[in-house]
């Protein structure tokens, strides 16, 4: 039997194989798991996405499985509980600001209707197809990257700079950046939206 053909970066880790045939790229609407990829590519910010995958069903528990109601209502109290945990990524501010942008994810539902409204209006409700050859033509941000980038800080959430927000519309299909030989390519642009 043929070896599937993946993006190099895929290759690395089981982890990342699962993740990458399974889920990156995968056009998502439900307005939890874009706050769940929201919050964990801003814990990702310094460090390699495999420390998030091999950490994601404690950050589940540990908040909610990002109900963004839940989330919001935290008390500094219970974030600081939170930061006691070894099975997330310790940092302050990353842990502070999955709260701020609960916040702000309820005040964009409020305005737009749904999260997924707000962010898919961004590329017209239709994924951007790239066609890149290799994972080292692939940009860490965009110029659309740059203006979601302002919008959401406009908005109030934090750690949600270029290179996140272009990681993130990667990771929940706003754009398909398997490499054109990776056998998900062609898969992801035949995915129906919604």
């Amino acid at each position: 039997m043929a070896k599937l053909q993946r993006c190099a970066w895929a290759e690395s880790h089981e982890l990342y194989k699962e993740y990458h045939d399974t889920e990156w790229g995968v056009p998502l609407f439900d307005d939890q798991l874009l706050f769940e990829f929201l919050s964990l590519e801003g814990a990702q910010a310094g460090l390699s996405w495999l420390t998030i995958l091999k950490k994601r069903e404690h950050y589940r528990r540990l908040f909610d499985c990002f109900s963004i109601e839940k989330v919001a209502k935290y008390s500094d109290t219970h974030l600081n509980k939170i930061l006691q945990d070894p099975g997330i990524v310790r940092n302050r501010l990353k842990v502070y600001s999955v709260r701020k942008n609960a916040q702000a994810v309820m005040a964009i539902q409020e305005k737009h209707g749904s999260l997924s409204n707000y962010l898919w209006d961004f590329v017209d409700g239709t994924p951007i197809t790239n066609s890149w050859k290799t994972v080292d033509a692939i940009p860490a941000t965009t110029p659309l990257s740059d203006s979601i980038s302002k919008e959401l800080k406009k908005l109030g959430c934090s750690f949600v700079g270029s290179t996140i927000c272009y990681a993130f519309m990667q990771a929940v299909g706003m754009v398909n950046d398997h490499v054109t030989n990776c056998f998900r390519y062609e898969e992801i642009q035949k995915l129906p939206l919604k």
